[in-house]
């Protein structure tokens, strides 16, 4: 008897393996890979300093969603390697773009300083009154101590901070006088008030062995802050008299007699 000869069934078309496919898909895929490793290990340091980067981790997430969505339709090894490439090419020229773009400037640090210019060559120097309020305490101390220096102080320090016992500013006037600073960088709704007066009363002569005592502030004095001034012999300076300092068109604080200065 003889038996009826059975045939296989043939693959479909579309389900056929193709090995050179197959080998070609996963060397272009490891290539890719490889190729990515490099470039995000040699841009890990860039990342950190270039905000740029974010679009590039955008692009490369977006790609992925998009891969996935996709991932049912059949893709040829062909098409598969150059999207690969497509995506390397748009994330080397960003990496490029930012090496190329140099970093931005940092902000311009506060001169506490007095500066000078000119609106002409050869003209006379016009001093340049910084913005005081806007400075940090540690930075109106630097202010107040730039003047000082300016106006012929020797030996001019800034000691302000914890256990400075009231003074931030000492210096040598140039007649020879030990001056004591406090600088109190307040708002203009803020006045400095008895208290602060007599905290600094009993430490700067007493501790500090100041000739001149003086208090600076970028706002005003209460009136019984000023009246224990007086009776102390501590010279106030309020923003009015700071600003005219800064500017030179008033006596020096610690002579006698200095405008915008209440003794």
């Amino acid at each position: 008897m003889t038996m009826p000869e059975s045939r296989t069934r043939p693959l479909p078309r579309g389900r056929r393996f193709d090995l050179r496919a197959t080998a070609m898909f996963f060397g272009l895929l490891a290539t890719a890979l490889i190729a990515g490793g490099f470039a995000v290990r040699a841009l890990a340091g860039v990342v950190e300093r270039r905000p740029a980067w974010v679009a590039v981790l955008l692009c490369v997430c977006v790609a992925l969603v998009l891969a996935h969505g996709r991932r049912r339709r059949r893709l040829s090894a062909a098409r598969l390697a150059r999207r690969a490439g497509e995506a390397l090419e748009v994330a080397t020229n960003t990496a490029l773009d930012a090496l190329d773009t140099p970093p931005p400037a940092p902000p311009a640090a506060v001169i506490p300083a007095q500066r000078y210019a000119r609106d002409t060559p050869g003209a006379a120097e016009v001093p340049v009154v910084p913005d005081y309020a806007a400075l940090s305490p540690e930075e109106f101390e630097e202010a107040i101590a730039a003047l000082c220096e300016r106006d012929g102080c020797a030996d001019v320090r800034v000691v302000g901070g914890a256990g400075d016992l009231g003074a931030d500013v000492v210096a040598l006037s140039p007649e020879g006088r030990r001056i004591v600073i406090q600088c109190k960088r307040y708002g203009d709704d803020n006045k400095v008030g008895s208290q602060d007066l007599q905290r600094f009363g009993g430490t700067c002569f007493t501790v500090h062995e100041a000739d001149v005592a003086l208090v600076v502030t970028t706002s005003g004095f209460t009136a019984p802050a000023e009246e224990y001034a007086e009776q102390c012999g501590i010279l106030c300076v309020d923003r009015d008299g700071l600003l005219a300092w800064s500017a030179g068109t008033a006596p020096l604080p610690w002579t006698a007699g200095a405008g915008g200065v209440d003794a």
